[in-house]
């Protein structure tokens, strides 16, 4: 949706998920002078008319994603204004990557007042490509020096890229559109710029984290169900570890859905067998993702052994742990460091999701209880799963949303 705002005119993107977060960034778009239109999964972007407005504080506040308006704003305007971000409290994220990278491409950058100011120096008339390293395999950071290098002047290398799913799709987008971008799915990345990018039908690939937690699902009360239009190779590590702690992951012909950069999706079925504790540690991609740790903390609860999740990539992301242990499992944390020993038997309990990936982990965990268990906080879940009661329960799952008068 970011992306977008290079195109001066439409964009059409399909498999688009009624999600908060996209609400979310739609009324940033809006704010900036966006039309959108919606109609089921498929989101129409007119970004003709655009303007540098500064993106509105309590929107970009509760949506880290927000903040990747800023490269396309000042690759396309050579001006932009955009609130320091917020999202969930699981770890510091600063945006210096992502400010580093532009200033090395050429651009004025300051904050102030809680404000990123990024304009254009002097008399020129916009960015230029530079040769440019990550401390850090960032994604955001990746993805906002992706999408201002795409209408630089020049060549820009980004080293020490991110690798994700995600950032190949974004590079597949902007391809679509006329970018010239190469590597992306590796470390490094080169982007020739060009003048301007056309208007644009895309299909964005499906969420592998989504596609995961339904796997676990699967493992965690011992049911075999079936993932239509998927695609494996997002989930490998995942799928990996499903192996290990002793499931079935069998790939499947699907109905042949293609998705951006020809990309053709699968089924994927699981079939659990005895589960058993392994060792997790979550790492940038390819490693274990840091968005299914805490859906896996849940299935190796239940798991025979001892199992260690170490969480390297955010500090603050085993807070479930708490709430976990109130429905009876053993889990130790030790600095990043989560000890489990497996438990038979776990028992429903009043809980409290943390963050988005911790509401979907405790869920999970309830699915796999004895009694009921009630899970507040559900605000979060909605940020990044549609509709998941109802999908669980299509399933068979005996759940309900409960909404407060």
């Amino acid at each position: 949706m970011a992306g977008s705002i290079l195109c001066p005119g439409k964009t059409i993107l399909r498999n688009v998920p009624n999600l908060v977060d996209i609400k979310r960034m739609g009324q940033i778009l809006t704010a900036l002078g966006v039309k959108l239109q919606r109609d089921g999964d498929i989101l129409e972007i007119d970004a003709q008319n655009i303007n540098p407005t500064e993106a509105p504080y309590d929107v970009v506040s509760q949506l880290r994603a927000s903040f990747f308006v800023i490269g396309p704003l000042l690759t396309r305007l050579g001006i932009a204004r955009v609130p320091l971000p917020g999202g969930c409290a699981i770890g510091a994220r600063p945006v210096d990557l992502h400010v580093r990278g532009l200033q090395a491409m050429g651009a004025n950058v300051s904050i102030e007042d809680g404000v990123v100011n990024a304009n254009l120096i002097g008399n020129t008339k916009c960015l230029q490509g530079a040769n440019i390293y990550l401390d850090y395999p960032s994604v955001g950071a990746t993805e906002t020096i992706l999408m201002a290098a795409t209408l630089a002047e020049g060549v820009t290398t980004i080293g020490n890229a991110a690798q994700e799913p995600e950032i190949v799709d974004l590079a597949n987008f902007c391809n679509a559109m006329g970018a010239k971008v190469k590597g992306a799915g590796t470390n490094t990345i080169t982007v020739e710029g060009v003048r301007e990018l056309g208007l644009i039908d895309y299909n964005v690939i499906p969420d592998r984290i989504e596609a995961g937690t339904f796997l676990v699902a699967g493992a965690i009360t011992h049911s075999e169900i079936t993932l239509v239009s998927v695609i494996p190779q997002h989930l490998a590590p995942v799928i990996a570890k499903l192996k290990e702690i002793g499931c079935q992951v069998v790939t499947e012909e699907g109905e042949g859905k293609v998705f951006g950069g020809n990309i053709k999706a699968k089924n994927l079925r699981i079939i659990p067998g005895e589960l058993h504790g392994t060792d997790i540690e979550t790492l940038p991609y390819p490693g274990f993702p840091t968005d299914m740790q805490a859906q896996f903390t849940a299935l190796l609860s239940i798991s025979k052994g001892n199992s260690v999740i170490s969480e390297t990539v955010f500090e603050n992301r085993l807070r479930h742990v708490a709430e976990l242990q109130r429905m009876g499992t053993n889990i130790r944390v030790k600095g990043h460091h989560a000890i489990v020993q497996g438990v038979s038997l776990i028992s429903g309990a009043p809980v409290m999701a943390t963050d988005l990936r911790a509401s979907a982990a405790l869920v999970l965990a309830g699915l796999a209880a004895e009694g009921k268990t009630t899970v507040h906080g559900l605000h979060h879940l909605d940020r990044g799963y549609e509709d998941l009661e109802n999908k669980l329960r299509g399933l068979g799952a005996r759940l309900e949303r409960i909404i407060p008068e």
